[in-house]
């Protein structure tokens, strides 16, 4: 009796199990943290050109916008990201977008270290009164 009680159970658990998603599918997760990723991506593009704006590279020393928006695109990015790996019940290629969401904390964090480089160099520029050593 014990041995058909057992099958049973293994039955009951193998149809309520889930199957891991697809290489290909794109669940919920995978999305959130791909969304994250190209916010991040997006934030660190823009840091980079306000760094180089704020350089005196290109233009003359306007990147203080474009610096403000690289921090919260990156904010934005780091905070969805984490989010999503708060929330993955399974590991990588589970479907959960765990490893998305480490990319996408990971890009965040680095646009905001971008934007705040080109707002302490564009706060010093103007503090020296935009002359150029």
């Amino acid at each position: 009796m014990s041995v058909r009680f057992v099958a049973v159970t293994e039955a009951a658990l193998a149809s309520v199990q889930l199957d891991p998603a697809g290489a290909y599918a794109m669940s919920a997760g995978r999305l959130w943290s791909f969304a994250a990723a190209l916010l991040g991506l997006a934030g660190a593009a823009v840091g980079g050109l306000a760094l180089a704006r704020s350089a005196g590279r290109i233009g003359n020393g306007t990147g203080r916008k474009g610096a403000f928006v690289a921090v919260a695109a990156g904010l934005a990015g780091a905070v969805v990201g984490g989010v999503v790996v708060a929330a993955a019940e399974g590991g990588p290629g589970t479907g959960y977008g765990i490893v998305g969401g480490v990319v996408a904390v990971v890009v965040g964090l680095i646009a905001m270290a971008l934007g705040g480089l080109a707002l302490a160099r564009s706060r010093r520029e103007a503090a020296a009164g935009g002359k150029r050593r």
